[in-house]
């Protein structure tokens, strides 16, 4: 018992022990803790300080800057004053003086640059343009497209011209009435001739007339199948040739009615120039200056190649061929862009440039040699508008032109 209650003793002196070396270290570290923090409330009462006599001289400061401030104003509203006394003008009107000497000045310096600008850009304008439009005639240097409108059919016989008639005028009334064309038999010798305003009708009739002649059996029954293989082929044949033409320029994506009319200008000629032939040509010249100039060349090309297609209804619609044409090609989906180039390519004002260069492209293919077939009667006007003038031809001269002329008739 007594080795029980000592053992206790010491385990209880031991426990105390290490409990008041524990509050010992605990304390210890409190008293660390409320230093620090008094070190803490020190350097926040000493910054508190400083800031408060930071603001007090920020304050003076800004009373000082708006003493001065004031004492500014108060100095230049002076010494506006005294300006205005000696100038005799307020400021306002000093002000409107001086904008209205510095603009005419700045117009004057404009206006003299504007006019420099305007005389060395137009130089060089013409010089640039002289350059295009001649390497794109170069580089399209297409055969003379000029030839003569067929209307008239050689027969191997005059003898033939009575079975043409038929008896009491059978077969050529047949004729007539399935073509829309009048045959025409007078006394030229082995030859018919076919009088149309349409280039298609004629052309079918042509072909008509010329199988009857070769079969040789002529009848209104036959007539009126002949006609109509003709009517067959000359559709294929237009179709062909309008397909032929978007292909040739590259243009893609057109209506089949368009492609259609298209190929109905082979059989259209405009002073004895070609219209398919020139639109073809056009296309391209319009292509290779769109592309000099830096223009849409696909706009350009297709408003070259489509530019005349009023043209191919121009008997059958009333107006000009141009709005025809654009009428037609908005109706079909083509483009606006190029229904413009169709619609302003005679217009003195174009809104676009592929439109002015479609127009060019026109000029220039209608106007190189060869390209239309001129006739007798300009020939001898030009000659007697030269006589009145007073010109003086040399003989061979006189002579060349009369051949010409000769020539023409």
């Amino acid at each position: 018992r007594r080795a029980i209650i000592i053992e206790g003793k010491e385990e209880a002196l031991k426990f105390r022990t290490d409990a008041e070396a524990e509050i010992r270290e605990r304390r210890s570290e409190v008293q660390r803790t409320e230093q620090r923090i008094a070190n803490r409330q020190e350097n926040v009462e000493r910054r508190a300080t400083n800031l408060e006599r930071r603001e007090r001289k920020l304050s003076d400061k800004e009373k000082t800057v708006s003493e001065l401030e004031h004492s500014l104003t108060e100095l230049r509203s002076e010494q506006l004053t005294k300006l205005e006394e000696i100038g005799q003008l307020s400021m306002s009107d000093a002000r409107n003086e001086l904008m209205y000497s510095a603009e005419q000045e700045i117009e004057h310096d404009l206006a003299i640059r504007y006019r420099d600008f305007e005389e060395q850009a137009r130089a060089e304008a013409n010089e640039k343009a002289r350059n295009i439009l001649a390497l794109a005639i170069h580089r399209f240097a297409a055969d003379v497209v000029s030839e003569a409108t067929v209307t008239t059919v050689q027969l191997p016989s005059d003898d033939m011209k009575g079975r043409l008639i038929g008896r009491e005028g059978r077969n050529i009334r047949a004729i007539e009435k399935a073509t829309g064309v009048d045959l025409i038999i007078d006394d030229t010798p082995e030859a018919v001739t076919l009088s149309c305003f349409d280039p298609v009708r004629r052309e079918i009739a042509r072909l008509a007339v010329t199988n009857l002649v070769s079969d040789g059996r002529i009848h209104p029954a036959r007539i009126e199948e002949m006609v109509g293989r003709s009517e067959k082929e000359v559709s294929e044949l237009i179709w062909k040739s309008g397909e032929e033409a978007a292909l040739e320029v590259g243009v893609r994506g057109l209506h089949p009615d368009i492609v259609r009319l298209l190929g109905r200008l082979k059989y259209r000629y405009s002073y004895g120039e070609n219209v398919l032939q020139h639109s073809i040509e056009v296309a391209h010249l319009s292509s290779m200056i769109a592309s000099e100039v830096g223009a849409n060349v696909k706009v350009a090309m297709a408003g070259g190649l489509l530019h005349d297609l009023g043209k191919a209804l121009s008997h059958e619609v009333e107006g000009p061929h141009a709005e025809i044409g654009a009428d037609i090609a908005s109706k079909h989906s083509v483009a606006k862009a190029v229904c413009t180039c169709i619609a302003e390519h005679h217009d003195d004002v174009m809104s676009s440039t592929e439109a002015f260069i479609v127009s060019a492209a026109d000029a220039i293919s209608a106007a190189r040699p060869g390209s239309r077939r001129d006739t007798a009667e300009n020939y001898i006007k030009r000659l007697q508008a030269w006589k009145k003038s007073g010109a003086h031809l040399t003989a061979w001269r006189s002579a060349t032109l009369f051949r010409r002329a000769a020539k023409c008739a």
